[in-house]
């Protein structure tokens, strides 16, 4: 299991494109990835779970990924995430 502590800088926070990027590449993964913010847990492959949580820019927020290939998952969010935060 691997748990990561993540933060969006983009403008917008955790609107609908970047949720929609990070569930797109989440649902790429067999393993189990859970997103938590204010102690609220949504399951990442699941478009309205992130959506509902409506994180803003720059708070830290964690994603634990657990299964067969969570290694790569973890990366491929990371870079995912880094995306987002690059776009303008």
């Amino acid at each position: 299991m691997i748990e990561a502590k993540f933060k969006i800088t983009y403008s917008h926070g955790m609107h609908a494109r970047p949720a929609t990027m990070i569930v797109s590449k989440a649902t790429s993964f067999e393993s189990k990835m859970i997103l938590e913010y204010n102690d609220v847990r949504v399951p990442l492959k699941s478009i309205m779970g992130v959506m509902s949580l409506a994180i803003p820019q720059n708070v830290n927020f964690k994603i634990t990924f657990d299964g067969e290939d969570e290694n790569q998952a973890f990366e491929a969010i990371q870079r995912t995430i880094n995306d987002i935060n690059a776009m303008k």
